[in-house]
C-alpha cells in the first residue's frame, strides 16, 4: 500500500474548547514522508511542530504538543480523523494555541476528508506491526492499554466512572473503515460536578451544550445550576432528574465510550506510522494513551526497520523459477529462494540456510557459519530484483555492485536459520544506478546491515 495525502485543502473554524478563542484550522496536502505537522500561523516565523509522541508536553483534558514555548492543544480529534482515513501526510495551519473544538467530535473533519478525497503517493506505507503482547498500566487509576498482534487495526474500549448515569460502558471498532459512521460523530463529555474546578483552572472557556455531552449525576440546587450556566455563558436548564442535559440527544447509548475510543485512536496516531494490532483500552485517558505512544516511538527509533512478517504458507511474490529468469546467478551462487513482498521502494527476500550449503565444507567444518560476504551478496541479489522491477524486459539486464558501505555484522548465521532480507532504495534510480539500504534478519533480530550502490546494465 502506498502513502496517502488529502485530495485538496479545506478549512474549519470554531471556538477553542479551553481558550474560547475563535480559531481557524486549515488542512493542506503534504508530500511523501511528511507525516502530520501543525503550523502556528499566528506566530512570528510560523513555527511547525511534528505531531509525534515525543513532542507531547501535556495531557490534561486534551493532548498538547509543543516545541520550545510553542504549543498546540486539543489535537486528538483531528489526528483520529486523519489516522482512520489512512492519510499519512498532512500540514495543519492553525491561528491559535489549540484546535477548534467544532461540535466536540471528529465528524466535521471526517466529512471534509470525504469531500476532498485522498491522493495516492509513490512512497510505500510504513506499517508498525505489533508482534507480541504490549501492555502499559497505571496502578493509581487502574487504567491500562493492551495491544495484541492482529492483521489489521481494531480497538476495544471499556470505561467506568463512579456515577449513577455513566458507570460501565464498552465500545468496539472492528474495522477502521467503520470509523466515519460509528465513531467520528461521538462527542466529548463532562460531568456537571467537574465544571467549576475546570473553569477555576482556566479551562473549558469555549465549552457549551452543543460541543459536549454534559452529565448530571449528583444533586445540585437549581440556583447552583443556574450559577454554573452563567459561569459558562450558556442558557439555563431546568433539571429535575439525573441524566444528560446537552442540547442534542445522544447518537448512541454508549456515546461516551465511543468518544474515548476516538481519543485513543487520535493519541495512537502520535506513533507516526499506521499500526497493525488490536488495542484493548480500559479506563483510558490522554496521559496513559500518550505514554503508550511514547513507548512505541522509542521502539521505532531503537530499530530503524521492523523485521518483515514471514508466513511460509503464503504464496510468494516471486518464486525461485521467476528469480532464475531475472538473475543470471546459478548454483552455488543463487542466494535468494523467493520474494515474499515488494513495494515501490522496497523488497523482501528469503534465503533458507541448510547444512548442505557447499561453503560450510570450509567455513567452518566444526562450526558452520554463513560467511558475512555471502550475506551481503544475498542482500545485493535481492536489491537487484528490486532494481530490475523498474525496467521493461528485466530479463535483458544484469545488476552489478558499484560500492559497499557501512557494513555491520551483528550475529552469526548458522544452518537451520531463515534469513529475511529487507532492501530499500535510499535514492531515486538514476541512469540505472541506485543507492540501497539492506537488512538481514533472523527472527526479530538484525544480523547484518549495509548500504550499497548497484547498477543495471543491458546484457550484450
Amino acid at each position: 500500500m502506498n502513502q496517502l495525502t488529502l485530495g485538496g485543502e479545506f478549512t474549519l473554524s470554531g471556538k477553542g474548547l479551553h481558550t474560547g478563542l475563535n480559531i481557524t484550522a486549515r488542512f493542506l496536502p503534504a508530500p511523501e514522508d511528511h507525516g502530520y505537522k501543525f503550523k502556528r500561523v499566528d506566530l512570528e516565523g510560523e513555527p511547525v511542530i511534528d505531531a509525534l509522541a515525543e513532542n507531547v508536553v501535556a495531557s490534561n483534558r486534551g493532548t498538547v504538543i509543543g516545541k520550545g514555548e510553542v504549543t498546540v492543544s486539543t489535537i486528538e480529534h483531528a489526528m483520529a480523523a486523519l489516522y482512520a482515513a489512512g492519510i499519512d501526510n498532512v500540514l495543519i495551519e492553525v491561528n491559535a494555541p489549540e484546535m477548534p473544538i467544532l461540535d466536540g467530535s471528529a465528524r466535521l473533519i471526517t466529512d471534509e476528508i470525504a469531500r476532498v478525497g485522498t491522493v495516492e503517493q509513490k512512497a510505500d506505507k510504513d506499517f508498525y506491526y505489533i508482534r507480541q503482547r504490549v501492555e502499559m498500566t497505571d496502578p493509581e487509576t487502574g487504567a491500562s492499554i493492551l495491544v495484541l498482534p492482529d492483521d489489521d487495526l481494531s480497538v476495544d474500549v471499556k470505561i467506568d466512572f463512579p456515577s449513577a448515569v455513566l458507570s460501565n460502558q464498552f465500545a468496539s471498532l472492528e474495522h477502521i473503515s467503520d470509523f466515519s459512521d460509528q465513531i467520528a460523530g461521538c462527542r466529548t463529555f463532562v460531568f456537571v460536578r467537574e465544571i467549576e474546578p475546570l473553569v477555576s483552572n482556566n479551562l473549558i472557556k469555549g465549552g457549551d451544550l452543543d460541543n459536549a455531552i454534559v452529565i448530571y449525576d449528583s444533586k445540585l440546587a437549581q440556583e447552583d445550576l443556574d450559577r454554573l450556566a452563567d459561569l459558562m455563558g450558556v442558557e439555563h436548564k431546568k433539571v429535575d432528574e439525573f441524566g444528560y442535559i446537552n442540547n442534542r440527544p445522544l447518537d448512541f447509548d454508549n456515546e461516551p465510550a465511543r468518544h474515548k475510543l476516538l481519543d485513543v485512536l487520535g493519541d495512537i496516531a502520535l506513533i507516526g506510522r499506521p499500526l497493525k494490532g488490536r488495542i484493548i483500552a480500559t479506563r483510558p485517558g490522554h496521559t496513559l494513551n500518550t505514554k503508550f505512544a511514547k513507548k512505541i516511538r522509542r521502539e521505532i527509533k531503537r530499530q530503524e526497520v521492523q523485521a518483515p512478517i514471514y508466513n511460509p504458507a503464503k504464496e510468494p511474490v516471486m518464486d525461485n523459477m521467476r528469480i532464475r529468469e531475472l538473475l543470471p546467478h546459478r548454483y552455488p551462487f543463487l542466494l535468494v529462494d523467493k520474494v515474499i513482498e515488494k513495494g515501490q521502494n522496497y523488497i523482501v527476500g528469503v534465503k533458507n540456510i541448510t547444512a548442505n550449503e557447499p561453503f560450510f565444507q570450509g567455513h567452518f567444518p566444526q562450526e558452520p557459519v554463513l560467511p558475512g560476504v555471502l550475506q551481503v551478496e544475498a542482500m545485493a541479489q535481492t536489491g537487484g530484483l528490486l532494481v530490475l522491477s523498474t525496467v521493461e524486459d528485466p530479463e535483458r539486464y544484469s545488476t552489478y555492485f558499484m560500492k559497499i558501505d557501512n557494513v555491520k555484522f551483528r550475529q552469526k548465521v548458522v544452518p537451520g536459520d531463515t534469513l529475511i532480507f529487507h532492501v530499500s532504495f535510499m535514492t531515486e534510480l538514476r541512469r540505472g544506478m541506485a543507492m540501497m539500504k539492506g537488512y538481514a534478519f533472523v527472527g526479530e533480530k538484525i544480523v547484518t546491515e549495509c548500504e550499497f550502490m548497484a547498477q543495471i546494465i543491458k546484457n550484450k
